[in-house]
């Protein structure tokens, strides 16, 4: 298969992640897209197919640029919800994405909230 573009390239890494990071409900797969102007996370079984907790920046009122910080409020707010349904550790799925900026505030405002990743 020819690549052709950077979002072919994205969806190749992200199906190289995916062979190796798999959800169950006892340790659901953090899954996290940005898009150019949210943000998008959800906590997904794979072996049912089920999203249990999810959280967009879609819904809010306020929408602020898609920052650090944002995403920090962003990943400690999916996490939040997550912890009330009783989901204490998960699988991080970045998407393709590097661990880096946005993507690595949100890993990291997770587990400052408690969710082990």
């Amino acid at each position: 298969m020819k690549l052709k573009n950077r979002l072919d390239y994205k969806r190749r890494r992200h199906n190289r992640l995916r062979q190796k990071v798999r959800g169950s409900a006892g340790r659901p797969r953090m899954s996290v897209c940005i898009s150019n102007r949210h943000i998008y996370i959800q906590f997904i079984d794979d072996e049912t197919g089920s999203t249990l907790a999810s959280f967009s920046t879609a819904g809010l009122k306020n929408e602020s640029k898609l920052n650090v910080a944002a995403a920090e409020a962003a990943g400690r707010k999916a996490a939040e919800m997550a912890a009330g349904k009783g989901i204490k550790q998960a699988v991080f799925d970045r998407g393709g994405l590097a661990y880096a900026g946005r993507i690595k505030a949100i890993a990291e405002a997770a587990r400052k909230t408690g969710i082990r990743l």
